[in-house]
């Protein structure tokens, strides 16, 4: 394994795959599952009730956020058992910038599930925005490496700016290092999560 001032590959790359974790859960998982209630009505009984959208959306924000911390928890101990990775960041700053990244992918998920009549239309949407996030943001390959055509469609996908951000912290950065990044990520929420707010439909 190639080494990088005394870090390998792993070291480089794990944070873009807790991008990857991140990006299952709320575009590959949370919008499907959410157009499910709709499709077998449950949404349509919780209307009955006195809870609200808001809480719809806010209980599978948290529900699925759990996972995706899970999951990125398991990746990260199994990378320092077998390859020794190596972590060099502050982890109460990475795990704030894993929320930030969370709430931003999230929000579009939301948005999807919001929009969608069904789970077969909130899937075709979901994987065509899940895809291009996954190859074409450095998650999955340094955009170092990539032509400058891919790095300028990088540019218009927010997963970008959440490997950026996680990367760098991971690395030793400071949040105050990634402002632009946190900036965009957290529009990416306020316009998304309130846009899924009015567009909510119980069935």
């Amino acid at each position: 394994m190639p080494d990088y001032n005394g870090l390998g590959n792993l070291d480089l790359l794990t944070a873009g795959y807790i991008c990857m974790v991140i990006a299952v859960a709320g575009l590959a998982s949370l919008p499907i599952t959410l157009s499910q209630y709709r499709e077998n009505k449950i949404l349509k009984r919780f209307m009955a009730t006195p809870i609200k959208p808001l809480d719809i959306l806010v209980s599978q924000l948290i529900v699925y956020a759990i996972i995706a911390l899970i999951g990125s928890a398991l990746l990260t101990i199994i990378g320092k058992i077998i390859y020794d990775l190596r972590f060099l960041g502050n982890i109460f700053e990475v795990l704030l910038g894993m929320l930030i990244i969370t709430f931003s992918i999230f929000s579009i998920g939301l948005f999807i599930a919001a929009i969608t009549k069904n789970a077969k239309a909130a899937q075709a949407i979901s994987f065509i925005l899940y895809f291009p996030m996954l190859f074409l943001s450095g998650a999955t390959l340094p955009l170092g490496n990539m032509p400058d055509i891919i790095i300028s469609i990088s540019k218009f996908l927010p997963l970008t700016y959440g490997v950026e951000l996680l990367q760098g912290l991971w690395l030793g950065g400071s949040l105050r290092d990634f402002l632009p990044q946190i900036g965009i990520l957290l529009g990416v929420f306020i316009l998304f999560g309130s846009i899924s707010l009015m567009t909510f439909k119980w069935e």
